[in-house]
């Protein structure tokens, strides 16, 4: 049973990772891209994936939720 648990949610990273997204502004594909993010007057850079026209950003749940609200409460609470 884990076995079968582990290759669903192995699937299911690939999947996620393996998804076309397209920029709602320019319809154009969006790519990898190491971008700069600034919060109070600190950077961090993340590869995420952005639209190579326009260079709108798609920030996943998981970074929203996981590495920037790390750095969001670091950076408040100095």
């Amino acid at each position: 049973m884990a076995e079968h648990a582990d290759k669903t949610a192995a699937a299911q990273a690939a999947g996620a990772e393996g998804e076309r997204w397209s920029c709602a502004k320019c319809g154009v594909p969006l790519a990898r891209s190491s971008t700069v993010f600034a919060y109070m007057g600190m950077t961090f850079a993340h590869e995420v994936m952005r639209c190579p026209k326009c260079g709108m950003v798609f920030i996943p749940r998981e970074l929203a939720d996981g590495k920037m609200a790390e750095v969001e409460m670091l950076m408040e609470d100095k």
